[in-house]
């Protein structure tokens, strides 16, 4: 099968796999996990930041990160279609207790103006908005790049009305790459971040969040409440600190290939790419095809390729690095044998 589904299907590399059965451990609870201590270090360095914790998940850390930052009764703005909103099963209802304020962004990219606009005033009727939540690269948006300068004008934004600002860089390093500038040129305008190390950098499991030293200790006992804490997790942060210092570089192949791929799609009558395709992931409208996803997913997988459904008529196509280029020109080869007409 030629997976296309998303980049958090590849296989850790050989040389992550010794890593693990290498790795040096001790109890990550106690602060003892050497391996774990050394990703967090570079970790924070590499975003800029006073302090990281490992975390299970991007979705832990992001759930955390609120946790840290907010109180039951509070409110967060944040992009209609992001992970924090779309996918993470009302978390930050169900544990933060906070209710989320929705923006429709342009691109994943939302509005300064309207971000002011959606802040709370002092009234005893209104929720206090204590927390900014951003997403870059934007995933429903298929992997659109939030501009620096977007970033940079809602952190002065936040910084007006001192309401902190969290990332979700779960793809951070897609959006670095393509733009070709450290991810400490984004992270500069957070106050916390969470980035991925199982998407396209390959790892097999782990996130890391950081900010400063004040909010990681808060971050940890959050980390502990949500049974995160680990103990010898040097295993699975072997291959995460791989992934951050190893892997980051050649997501540009990922890009090409996910380029190479929309050239080729977009020489298919019956199919459209709706995004403008930033990074390493493409949604295509079949509509055309008078077919429902499921049953275009199910065609596709006759010819040994898997994507996702992205609603009745979208699909999403997702590059990685256990993707060659040759695969790319086999997928493109069977979709327009299957769907020109």
């Amino acid at each position: 099968m030629i997976d296309l589904r998303s980049d958090t299907v590849t296989k850790p590399t050989e040389k992550m796999r010794k890593a693990s059965f290498e790795a040096e451990l001790g109890d990550d609870v106690y602060g003892e996990d050497p391996t774990i201590n050394k990703l967090e270090e570079k970790a924070a360095d590499v975003l800029g930041k006073e302090s990281a914790l490992f975390v299970t998940s991007g979705t832990q850390g992001n759930q955390i990160a609120v946790l840290t930052h907010c109180q039951p009764g509070n409110e967060i703005i944040l992009e209609e279609e992001s992970h924090l909103f779309y996918y993470e099963g009302a978390a930050i209802s169900a544990f933060a207790g906070v209710q989320p304020r929705t923006i429709r962004g342009t691109r994943g990219a939302m509005d300064p103006l309207l971000v002011e606009s959606a802040i709370r005033g002092d009234d005893v009727h209104l929720p206090e908005t204590t927390l900014i939540c951003l997403e870059n690269t934007h995933n429903r948006a298929g992997g659109a790049v939030v501009s620096i300068e977007n970033m940079k004008e809602i952190h002065s934004i936040s910084s007006k009305y001192n309401i902190p600002i969290h990332l979700d860089g779960a793809r951070l390093f897609n959006a670095a790459v393509a733009l070709n500038q450290p991810v400490s040129e984004f992270t500069k305008y957070t106050t916390t971040v969470q980035i991925c190390l199982s998407k396209g950098l390959g790892s097999p499991v782990g996130s890391i969040i950081a900010g400063d030293k004040e909010f990681i200790r808060k971050a940890r006992k959050w980390r502990k409440r949500l049974g995160g804490g680990l103990r010898q997790a040097g295993v699975i942060a072997a291959p995460g600190y791989i992934a951050l210092t190893e892997m980051v570089e050649r997501l540009s192949e990922d890009h090409g290939n996910a380029k190479r791929l929309e050239e080729g799609i977009r020489n298919i009558s019956t199919l459209d790419i709706v995004n403008q395709v930033d990074t390493n992931i493409l949604l295509v409208d079949i509509k055309k095809l008078n077919i429902s996803s499921n049953e275009f997913l199910e065609q596709i997988k006759n010819e040994g390729i898997l994507a996702v459904a992205f609603g009745p008529t979208m699909i999403r196509f997702t590059t990685h690095y256990d993707i060659t280029t040759e695969q790319i020109d086999q997928v493109i080869t069977k979709l327009s044998k299957l769907f020109s007409h």
